[in-house]
């Protein structure tokens, strides 16, 4: 999830913040694509300080910190899962502050993590322009997708939004393609992305980048997911007359 959320913020055509909301704790991003060499200081325990006092929007700025050389912000995640439920007040707000973020030319990637953890930013999955579960094509992977599948479908179709919900999904024809994968989950497959392991590297490792890299199966297969995204995102706000720009959340 954390690679994809990586891949697709840094494939992403217009400025973007990635925002890693994992309840687990302990940056991925920071320990593997900037090989631990940055210092995993404030994030999102700074925007819960902030929040008490009163400063929530205006923090988020300072908390975050670019990917060099990217159009990217990041705003690194919580340090352990004993933080998580310091966040629990926050998610609420939190989604309103990111949503202004839009006015700004800004869009917004969050990495919800795996769902059900305590602290889980829910408040962030329900109000996303398109959450996407992410999933491989296998039995197993597909066997523990269908319950939450059926929990998310549940919690949007609440909300009136449920064409507000897709699926990622990596590895498709491996050995299902998306036509099984959205049966068997009842959620339309929004993306897919090719398996690739050193290609993968490079986001989950800051790895260097193999040859051909920009051409490769996994780069073409992010541009196409980002491109699937902002229209997905602008047929629903379409449908409900609004005009605005595109913002997506993952």
């Amino acid at each position: 999830m954390t690679t994809s959320a990586l891949g697709l913020a840094l494939s992403w055509p217009r400025p973007c913040l990635l925002v890693e909301a994992d309840p687990t704790g302990g940056s991925g991003i920071l320990a593997g694509y900037f090989h631990g060499d940055v210092a995993h200081t404030g994030g999102l325990m700074d925007l819960a300080l902030a929040h008490r006092e009163g400063t929530l929007a205006e923090a988020i700025a300072r908390a975050t910190m670019p990917i060099p050389h990217t159009g990217v912000q990041f705003l690194p995640g919580i340090r352990g899962h004993w933080q998580a439920r310091s966040m629990v007040p926050v998610w609420e707000p939190l989604s309103g502050a990111l949503q202004a973020l839009e006015r700004n030319g800004q869009d917004v990637i969050v990495d919800a993590g795996r769902l059900g953890l305590a602290g889980c930013p829910e408040p962030l999955i329900y109000a996303a322009d398109l959450a996407l579960l992410v999933t491989r094509s296998n039995l197993p992977s597909l066997s523990g997708a269908r319950s939450w599948a059926q929990t998310l479908r549940s919690g949007f179709e609440q909300g009136g939004a449920l064409s507000s919900l897709g699926v990622l999904l990596v590895g498709g024809g491996e050995p299902y393609g998306s036509r099984e994968v959205s049966k068997v989950l009842q959620i339309p497959v929004t993306a897919s992305l090719p398996i690739d392991l050193d290609g993968a590297s490079v986001f989950s490792r800051g790895a260097g980048p193999p040859r051909r890299f920009e051409s490769s199966a996994l780069v073409r297969g992010l541009r196409a997911a980002a491109s699937a995204i902002q229209s997905v995102v602008n047929t629903n706000r379409a449908s409900l007359g609004e005009t605005s720009d595109v913002r997506s959340q993952v």
